[in-house]
């Protein structure tokens, strides 16, 4: 099994979840503030006056498990999906897992995703 976790621009998140809905058996969508090699939003300061750059981008971090043989699809529609040309789309991870429980029905391994 792999587990694959996509941190992408906020407003790709729509498209990414289209993309992989029919492809998982679920996923898990966490927001929050990231700093990577995007461009940084620039913000107007006090009454409009002055002009400063954001700390931090809004991003989205996509996460799912997978078996093996689904993970290069799954990667790919990410990739597909959440692509603008320009820097800062984000960074997908793969990573193996080594087993995995489904709490409400005890099953284990892939019959547990």
């Amino acid at each position: 099994m792999k587990r694959i976790e996509a941190t992408i621009q906020i407003d790709k998140v729509g498209a990414v979840s289209d993309a992989i809905k029919e492809k998982v058996g679920g996923y898990t969508i966490l927001e929050g503030n990231g700093r990577g090699s995007g461009k940084r939003q620039t913000m107007r300061a006090g009454r409009g006056t002055g002009t400063f750059e954001a700390e931090y981008n809004k991003v989205s971090t996509v996460s799912t498990i997978v078996e093996d043989s689904q993970a290069e699809s799954v990667v790919s529609a990410i990739a597909d999906a959440a692509f603008t040309g320009k820097g800062g789309d984000g960074i997908i991870s793969i990573e193996v897992v080594e087993d995995v429980l489904n709490i409400a029905s005890k099953k284990r391994g892939n019959e547990a995703l």
